[in-house]
């Protein structure tokens, strides 16, 4: 009796996993585990964007540069998504994504998504400031 009752509960939960599928699974597990990137994504449309006169390598070698200088944490890099997803610092969970859109002139758009419309703006402005900075180094090392 008790292992029929055991079998059908069982059953009733894996039923709607399997329906919904393997992505919706993993996507729940992730999100479950904090490293979703789903609202980075969804959020994306609402990201702030600025294109830079740098190909999508040098863009994120920055980016990652200016990431470990803050000390936010990345939780995933996906070369398919282009995009990096990190917590604003070790203290401030607040998720931010990065995204890497190369452009036909050579140059990348960076865009930055995140649910929290000062974490965007906070990181925009970071991620220019850094760009802006490397660019006087590079230009002084010219001299």
């Amino acid at each position: 009796m008790r292992k029929r009752f055991l079998s059908s509960i069982a059953g009733a939960l894996l039923i709607p996993c399997i329906a919904a599928g393997c992505a919706a699974v993993t996507e729940t597990g992730k999100g479950l585990a904090g490293v979703s990137t789903k609202v980075l994504e969804d959020n994306r449309e609402n990201a702030f964007r600025k294109t830079y006169p740098l190909d999508q390598a040098k863009c994120k070698e920055m980016v990652e540069e200016l990431l470990a200088d803050i000390k936010a944490y990345i939780y995933a890099r996906s070369d398919k998504k282009k995009m990096l997803a990190f917590y604003v610092s070790e203290s401030d969970t607040t998720p931010v994504g990065i995204f890497f859109v190369p452009q036909d002139n050579g140059s990348t758009d960076v865009l930055v998504s995140s649910p929290s419309r000062y974490a965007k703006e906070v990181i925009a402005d970071r991620i220019g400031a850094w760009f802006e900075k490397k660019q006087r180094e590079a230009d002084k090392g010219k001299q």
